[in-house]
């Protein structure tokens, strides 16, 4: 007699544990966003809906400056990162096998795997070892590193579900590899790129250690400002700062995942 096959789901308390662990995840964050409306400074009672601190982080020019300090940052990372990434999925996945290619592979990986905190000091140690000192430049070159293996995987995702017979049949009709590499694949392979793009756009956008690590003074980002006043103590405009940054990281990661899953 066959035994009954039982769902994981089945067994006694998986799904109150379930819940408790998206509990325990997600309430500190939903307790962020409501009190990021509260209409007094108190982080524990609830006095009210307001949009009061969104109207006093919009209007100081501090934060402003350092946001625009971050999207510059982040925007200048991504393109050149984006470009990185894009050449190495295409000379990994279409290029000629090479020795030493699977290393390659994992290298390009490396600061995935590594602790960023290690790849945040070393990355000090080079600066310092070589006198580099660009303002924010610094940290576009120190994000750049951190950001090509995130802007590599969905690109190398799209090159593996692309069917190849396309290109091929592109260079039977006389097309050379660079008509074939504008018409045919990076077309094909552009929502992988967004994608990718989109995934090192918000990952240097949110990016603190790195970030605290090889600024030079004048070079504030979002995230260096945030931890510079909560030495004061956790305030309702910390709450609006966060929540917008939250609000953005989910929107730009669903984004991504959609490029990703389009065919």
């Amino acid at each position: 007699m066959a035994r009954k096959t039982r769902k994981i789901t089945d067994l006694p308390g998986f799904r109150g544990f379930t819940w408790l662990f998206f509990a325990y995840l997600y309430a500190p964050l939903v307790l962020l966003v409501v009190f990021s409306f509260n209409a007094t400074r108190s982080g524990t009672v609830w006095s009210g809906f307001s949009l009061t601190w969104y109207a006093k982080i919009a209007a100081d020019s501090q934060i402003q400056r350092a946001a625009l300090n971050s999207l510059t940052v982040a925007i200048c990372a991504t393109a050149i990162a984006t470009v990185v990434a894009t050449a190495a999925a295409l000379a990994m996945k279409r290029g000629v096998p090479f020795f030493g290619r699977k290393v390659t592979g994992g290298l390009i990986m490396t600061p995935l795997v590594v602790p960023e905190i290690v790849t945040a000091v070393a990355t000090l140690l080079l600066f310092s070892a070589i006198g580099l000192s660009l303002g924010l430049g610094n940290i576009i070159l120190a994000h750049v590193a951190f950001c090509i293996p995130f802007a590599y995987l969905p690109i190398r995702a799209r090159l593996e579900r692309m069917d190849e017979s396309i290109e091929l049949a592109a260079r039977d009709l006389y097309a050379t590899p660079w008509q074939t590499l504008r018409t045919v694949t990076l077309p094909l392979l552009a929502p992988g790129i967004v994608s990718g793009a989109l995934l090192a756009l918000i990952t240097s956008i949110d990016d603190f250690i790195i970030t605290m690590m090889v600024a030079e003074p004048g070079a504030t980002t979002l995230p260096l400002y945030i931890y510079g006043m909560l030495r004061l103590g956790v305030s309702p405009e910390i709450n609006a700062i966060s929540t917008i940054l939250l609000g953005v990281s989910v929107g730009v990661v669903t984004l991504s995942h959609l490029l990703t899953r389009r065919r």
